[in-house]
């Protein structure tokens, strides 16, 4: 199942990818897809038996909606870094014997086909193709050997980066966060629809050239490794998102640097995901 969020009428609300349509499923009690993840089990079998007999004004053409970020404001934005062996390499740091653990604000957020906003404050706006777990079952101390009790599916996010702001100290935030720097979507893709998140490509493209590319096989601390370390410390909410860190290629480390630019469109692709597209524009 692929569940987004569709904006209809100056609302937002819940849908399901369906055969080249989007249904919406409010209809079937939800008012977000937030709330179809923390309704666990008996929740997905309610949008099924939605989808099975959806009501005829509730089906839209794909190309008739705006999709929004399938969860506007998440629990928890949880952002991974250094988790590629070849990222480390080209940032000149040591790969990391535990998790880099940052996270974004919720006002960072946007949909696909939103638009990337430059800061005037920022000379240095990068890119960060990344995939992203969404927690289904909240908990803590979770054992590694039960993360996919947890885990509702999964989706894609650009971790957008201003590496002047990010640099400037050793708390990487301030950098990650500003107004605009975390698209995310198109949709959430359920567990099941991925026999193995740790063997997926993914990649990124600006203006057709491909300038990340590498596999979820890559990943120095895989999920179930993250779910528990995180879980350690702090509970896992539903909903809650852990951006698990992006491959080698990122603007700052190319010579000479590719930053983003006004003018740029900026293409993330997962494999069994799809592809999150936003234009860069320059903050008025």
């Amino acid at each position: 199942m692929r569940l987004v969020t569709i904006e209809k009428s100056g609302y937002s609300e819940p849908g399901v990818l369906h055969g080249g349509e989007v249904i919406a499923i409010k209809g079937a009690g939800f008012d977000s897809v937030l709330a179809v993840i923390a309704g666990g089990a008996d929740a997905l079998d309610r949008v099924t038996r939605c989808l099975d007999r959806p009501p005829g004004g509730d089906r839209f053409p794909v190309a008739a909606v705006k999709l929004l970020a399938p969860i506007q404001r998440p629990p928890k934005i949880i952002c991974i870094g250094l988790n590629y062996r070849d990222h480390a390499a080209e940032s000149n740091l040591t790969v990391p014997e535990t998790p880099t653990v940052f996270s974004k604000y919720t006002t960072s957020v946007i949909g696909p086909g939103a638009p990337i906003v430059l800061p005037k404050a920022s000379t240095r706006p990068d890119y960060e193709a990344e995939f992203a777990v969404v927690i289904g079952t909240g908990g803590r101390h979770i054992p590694e050997d039960r993360w996919k009790d947890h885990v509702f599916g999964y989706t894609i996010v650009n971790d957008v980066s201003a590496r002047d702001y990010q640099m400037a100290t050793t708390q990487w935030m301030i950098g990650k966060t500003f107004d605009t720097f975390c698209p995310m979507g198109p949709a959430i893709v359920t567990a099941d629809e991925i026999d193995d998140p740790h063997a997926l490509g993914i990649s990124l493209s600006i203006g057709g050239e491909t300038l990340q590319k590498s596999n979820t096989s890559n990943l120095i601390f895989r999920i179930p490794k993250l779910i528990a370390y995180l879980s350690s410390v702090f509970t896992l909410e539903p909903g809650d998102i852990i951006s698990t860190g992006t491959p080698a290629g990122v603007g700052f480390a190319r010579t000479p640097p590719r930053w983003l630019k006004a003018g740029d469109e900026v293409r993330v692709q997962v494999e069994g995901i799809g592809e999150l597209v936003n234009p860069v524009v320059m903050e008025a």
